[in-house]
């Protein structure tokens, strides 16, 4: 087994309870952690021997850019479909963190952040 991993993946979205990130919009950081067999793709220097990052960040992208969500919960568990529905046949296990930077609460932190894992 081995690990494909995106880190901080910037997504501007529209997503939020509060009508004006609805509005406005803002952006949301992901990380995506994939766990599947990288073997053969590391012996065979093959493509199809593995998950392609680059296709799995246009899907994810396109997917939250073109649908909103009220809650990031919602976000990352979206993103673990669309991960399971598009490569579930090769995926093992992923992770996906969904950090907010823009909350509407008085008070001082960096973000706000939701992690969820699957099994496939």
């Amino acid at each position: 087994m081995g690990k494909v991993r995106i880190n901080n993946m910037l997504v501007y979205t529209y997503n939020g309870v509060m009508g004006e990130e609805k509005v406005l919009g803002q952006k949301l950081e992901l990380d995506i952690e994939l766990t599947l067999p990288l073997e053969k793709a590391g012996k065979t220097d093959d493509l199809h021997q593995t998950i392609s990052y680059a296709d799995v960040y246009t899907d994810v992208k396109t997917a939250l850019e073109s649908k909103s969500f009220d809650l990031i919960e919602a976000v990352t568990y979206h993103v673990l479909d669309i991960l399971g529905e598009k490569y579930g046949d090769m995926l093992e296990h992923a992770i996906v963190r969904t950090r907010k930077y823009h909350v509407p609460i008085a008070g001082f932190f960096d973000n706000v952040e939701i992690e969820m894992e699957r099994d496939y």
